[in-house]
């Protein structure tokens, strides 16, 4: 489908490892105001709303057509936005967070107390990452707050690591499209839920399962 004016005008180039202040300050007000961008991740690229904003959480599931009963991730920029979404932090995620983050490891912690119920599906469990790419990082500091991070995809469908892949009607829903280029694609992140005393991987990504073990046991010697 041929371009239209509106689309140009939502689709902005930004440069993958310096991005323009001016380009990430429009993006993240947009995401204050309740407003929807794609934006470049490590692998893929994905769907950012304000996480502590229900309406535009919901609006993330409608886009996406994603069941209520599945969870959303969110991305922060450091170790310290935790204190306003998890309501503790296991010795064995610190050693893990040291490790891999930013990076490809999403940890499930237990979720403060008024987390939106949208965010957890109800298990009182969330899942955060701190992710390495430059736009990303940027862009939730900008925001000033935790962000969605679920691909840019319609539920069921492959994620998009080029901007020209993307389906037309997640273009027409955003309100902003960040285009840093070709991402690597492949694997999304891990996610591993060390709300227990054994952590346990959900979906293993690009940290694999012996990486993780491998780092505990290195760092319990």
């Amino acid at each position: 489908m041929p371009d239209t004016p509106l689309e140009i005008q939502r689709v902005i180039q930004v440069h993958p490892d310096h991005p323009d202040p001016d380009i990430i300050k429009k993006a993240a007000g947009c995401i204050k105001i309740g407003g929807v961008v794609i934006f470049p991740t490590q692998c893929l690229y994905g769907l950012a709303a304000d996480a502590m904003n229900p309406a535009a959480v919901n609006n993330i599931f409608s886009i996406k057509k994603r069941e209520r009963n599945n969870p959303l991730l969110v991305l922060v920029h450091s170790k310290k936005d935790l204190e306003g979404i998890v309501a503790k932090i296991p010795d064995h995620a610190k050693i893990l967070m040291h490790a891999f983050w930013p990076g490809s490891l999403t940890l499930v912690f237990e979720a403060k107390p008024g987390i939106c119920h949208l965010l957890t599906a109800g298990s009182g469990k969330i899942g955060v990452r701190i992710p390495f790419h430059p736009v990303a990082r940027a862009l939730i500091q900008a925001v000033g707050g935790p962000i969605t991070g679920t691909s840019a995809n319609l539920s069921g469908s492959p994620g998009c690591s080029c901007i020209s892949d993307m389906p037309w009607e997640l273009m027409q829903a955003a309100d902003m499209v960040l285009d840093a280029g070709t991402l690597k694609g492949g694997t999304g992140s891990t996610i591993l839920d060390i709300t227990q005393d054994k952590p346990r991987v959900l979906r293993e990504g690009a940290v694999t399962l012996d990486t993780i073990r491998q780092t505990l046991i290195f760092k319990k010697m």
